[in-house]
């Protein structure tokens, strides 16, 4: 299905806030390196190729990139390759970044940022993207702690001008509801996709009857997380890909999209062909049958 050239466009658009995007997006965890993301002493990617592919992401009509500082190898930080490729911004470029983890200069985790903490996390993501505000943050949870004095944090930025709009990722219901009483939630990030996290279909449900976008991670990836995706996948998902003369990895990010209009794809990789057939998985139309198929592939996870 990508013997033609196909934008973002045909996956429609959301609002975060008042910023338009594209539902396919750009994950730039993958771009640092090579390999695993997010460990200590993983391979610098070319940076030629790495400029080369967000260029690439912005041609094909790609307006929503998620970054975040601590996505870092030796040598290359996915925002600063951001900012190296794309700086001037387009003005319709919408750049996600996310607060709360940190790494040491060796890639090794830190503990998570607190109230405190939050304002240099925000500065250090303006000065390496080169921006005077960040179009959206997202505060990054572990657990089920109480969130509010630190998204009470960022709300003071975004009061300050440093931030235009905020967001969540890794949390529950009750997380978002406490949030929001604090602040006004664009997005929620949390890890989903098919038979990954079937517990998050109520989540998914319930932001789009806020309006708020839900921005899955690892939906293609799935079960290989950071690691990248495995190579065997469930039979019913490549069923569905071969009808298509798709990809398995297409069938997934489609079948995203289909969770509601308010759901936002972010696949991220280094490699400008898989990029284009990322893209194009927007134009994927899944059939009522292919959907039943699909859930049923998604369902079998439950409790597992």
């Amino acid at each position: 299905m990508t013997s033609t050239i196909i934008t973002a466009a045909a996956s429609g658009t959301w609002k975060l806030g008042d910023l338009e995007v594209r539902r396919i997006g750009f994950g730039a965890m993958r771009l640092p390196q090579t390999g695993p993301a997010l460990v200590p002493r993983a391979v610098p990617r070319d940076r030629d190729q790495a400029v080369a592919v967000l260029r690439r992401a912005v041609e094909l009509g790609v307006n929503h990139i998620d970054t975040a500082a601590f996505y870092f190898s030796p040598l290359r930080s996915a925002n600063e390759l951001i900012d190296r490729a794309l700086a001037p911004y387009p003005d319709d470029l919408v750049i996600t970044t996310k607060v709360g983890p940190g790494r040491d200069l060796r890639g090794h985790w830190l503990p998570h940022a607190g109230p405190g903490e939050l304002r240099g996390q925000v500065e250090e993501n303006l000065r390496q993207l080169g921006r005077d505000h960040l179009d959206v943050v997202n505060l990054r949870v572990v657990g089920t702690d109480s969130l509010a004095d630190r998204f009470g944090a960022l709300a003071e930025l975004r009061e300050a001008g440093l931030i235009r709009h905020l967001g969540l990722s890794n949390v529950t219901p009750a997380q978002l509801a406490e949030a929001r009483a604090v602040a006004p939630v664009v997005c929620v990030q949390n890890r989903y996709g098919i038979a990954v996290r079937p517990d998050q279909d109520a989540v998914v449900r319930s932001c789009g009857e806020q309006g708020i976008a839900f921005v899955p991670f690892y939906s293609i990836a799935a079960d290989g997380g950071q690691y990248g995706a495995e190579d065997a996948d469930a039979p019913g998902i490549r069923q569905v890909a071969l009808a298509h003369g798709a990809t398995p990895a297409q069938v997934r990010i489609a079948w995203t999209l289909r969770r509601g209009p308010h759901v936002l794809a972010i696949p991220g990789t280094g490699d400008p062909a898989h990029l284009e057939s990322n893209v194009a998985a927007g134009s994927l139309r899944l059939t009522a049958e292919d959907l039943a198929l699909l859930d049923t592939v998604h369902r079998q996870a439950e409790g597992g």
